[in-house]
């Protein structure tokens, strides 16, 4: 599997001829999508969906079952569930977790699903949710206002992924950036750093 990792929480994923793109937000490049066969959405802050783009794609759109995303509505949007297993763009996906991570006083509460996809790469959106299933590729979140980055390096620890690239990073500038890859670095066995364009 190819992974090209762009702005902020999006992957593209390409294998045998199939392009899953996850978490395409209004801070990824647009060309993340260009032959796109399927789109995965985490939930449904605009950091990880931009429904106008999607609009025109023309592809099938998996998003959580219950998250708020009434743009989407002429697309073929097809609600997914926790545990439950799917193909996207050729890619087997199982969906894991299930809730956002909390900021504050329990805000915000919203549906947020991670996804296993072939059995080996997991993108866990905005949460910290620690599949049952073993994963080789973890994506990571570096920086958001729900995150600890002593909880992040918890998190992939406790996964025990093989490899492991940061995303949820677009908020930190050169500096925190280099503390939290420098971490990440040091913490967490197989942790390589992406940047915008990069692939691995």
């Amino acid at each position: 599997m190819r992974i090209t990792k762009y702005t902020h929480s999006c992957v593209r994923l390409e294998h045998d001829g199939g392009v899953l793109v996850v978490d395409p937000g209004t801070w990824s490049e647009p060309r993340a999508l260009a032959g796109a066969d399927a789109v995965l959405v985490t939930h449904e802050h605009s950091d990880h969906v931009d429904v106008l783009r999607l609009a025109g794609l023309g592809v099938p759109v998996y998003a959580p079952e219950g998250a708020h995303l009434p743009d989407l509505a002429p697309l073929p949007v097809i609600p997914v569930r926790a545990g439950q297993r799917f193909v996207a763009a050729g890619f087997p996906v199982t969906a894991v977790g299930g809730r956002h991570a909390v900021i504050h006083d329990g805000q915000p509460d919203c549906v947020n699903l991670g996804y296993l996809v072939d059995d080996d790469l997991y993108h866990p959106g905005d949460s910290l949710h620690v599949p049952q299933e073993p994963v080789r590729t973890l994506l990571v979140p570096g920086q958001a206002s729900w995150l600890r980055l002593g909880e992040a390096i918890a998190f992939a620890q406790a996964v025990g992924a093989r490899h492991t690239y940061t995303i949820h990073d677009a908020q930190l500038n050169e500096r925190g950036l280099a503390s939290v890859t420098g971490w990440l670095a040091e913490t967490v066995p197989g942790y390589r750093h992406l940047a915008a364009g990069e692939t691995a």
